[in-house]
């Protein structure tokens, strides 16, 4: 999990502040978010070439003091969650577009941080 690897990550959630709860409708909330932010980050670069983060994900990010391995410890998590939820439908390809959606995202989010 990402508390395993990053339990500072912890601070980052007010959510977590009682640890993960797979019943807490606020984790599961931005569980969601973060899966439509990386699907619709595909969405762009399918239809634009390019991602582009809202300037208020820079915003939150740097306040919440995010880092670069923040953003990998989240990866890591997310395409595991994806490869759970898929199967046996789960390829190298899809495997791969999901970390190139995720990796586009995060790189428009940290440009947004600056």
């Amino acid at each position: 999990s990402v508390l395993e690897k990053a339990p500072e990550a912890k601070d980052k959630f007010s959510f977590l502040a009682n640890g993960v709860d797979a019943n807490n409708t606020k984790l599961t909330a931005h569980a969601e978010k973060l899966f439509g932010m990386v699907r619709d980050a595909a969405i762009q670069l399918r239809t634009k070439g390019a991602v582009v983060a809202e300037a208020s994900l820079g915003s939150v990010h740097t306040q919440k003091g995010v880092s670069d391995a923040h953003f990998a410890v989240l990866k890591e998590a997310f395409l595991k969650t994806i490869k759970e939820a898929v199967g046996d439908k789960w390829s190298d390809d899809l495997s791969k577009a999901w970390e190139v959606a995720y990796d586009q995202m995060a790189a428009a989010i940290k440009k947004a941080m600056k």
